[in-house]
């Protein structure tokens, strides 16, 4: 009876460890509320706390590759990594590969943005020549004829927040986030020096996408995320943080 119950054990024990991990890619480039990275790991935010219940209610571990921006879609291409989220297909137009998209599971505005300034609105083509800041990477398709004609500058940062830290401290008159990013930064600023978005520069309803190869769960990954979404699961995970959807 032992010698059974024993095998039994094991047989359980190699199973569990027979689970692949679910590997999901991490851009550095992300910053809070999206994902805190701490040492090269991320340990919170929005999209942490999705794609860690994602695997967790699809019954498998969770696995975490932090890459440059400028690696991610390549690392999908050689089967390094299983699933992107927080990405559209409008982005990718050349994508090689086989891959199955989630529904749209979040919609995030870019905004022009600027330290507290009496103008209210403004209107990026009628800007005089200066630099914006932006995110290394990024593209800004309503401001890239302003680019090409060189009547705005490009201030790259690493990722969103330093793009914020760089206008709070004068570095450049404007600057493009998305309105995540913007709603966490200004909640630990007082409410005169909190930044302001002038402008809706684009609008994108983003999701995840999957690669679709036999050995990654692929439509019980697209379940999950569907039932996550239908549920308001990860709406409540954006209210954690942002205290609204």
């Amino acid at each position: 009876m032992r010698l059974a119950l024993g095998g039994l054990l094991l047989i359980g024990l190699n199973n569990a460890a027979a689970q692949a991990p679910l590997r999901f890619v991490v851009p550095d480039s992300w910053a809070m509320p999206m994902v805190q990275l701490e040492h090269g790991r991320p340990t919170q935010g929005i999209l942490y706390d999705v794609m860690l219940s994602l695997a967790t209610q699809v019954g498998v571990p969770a696995e975490f590759h932090v890459l440059p921006r400028g690696r991610v879609q390549s690392a999908m291409e050689q089967g390094e990594v299983d699933v992107r989220c927080y990405a559209a297909q409008s982005w990718l137009p050349n994508q090689s590969g086989d891959y199955l998209w989630s529904i749209p599971l979040f919609t995030q505005p870019d905004l022009l943005i600027s330290r507290p300034d009496p103008h209210t609105s403004v209107i990026p083509a009628n800007l005089s020549r200066q630099s914006i800041g932006t995110v290394l990477g990024y593209s800004y398709p309503t401001l890239q004829p302003l680019f090409d004609a060189n009547q705005l500058h490009r201030d790259d940062a690493r990722n969103q927040e330093q793009v914020l830290e760089k206008l709070q401290a004068g570095r450049n008159r404007y600057a493009v986030s998305n309105q995540w990013t913007l709603d966490w930064f200004n909640q630990r600023l007082l409410p005169g020096r909190q930044l302001q978005g002038l402008a809706v520069l684009q609008e994108q309803s983003v999701g995840c996408y999957v690669r679709n190869d036999p050995d990654v769960p692929v439509q019980r990954i697209l379940r999950t995320l569907l039932r996550m979404k239908m549920s308001g699961e990860i709406d409540e995970i954006i209210r954690l943080y942002i205290g609204k959807p």
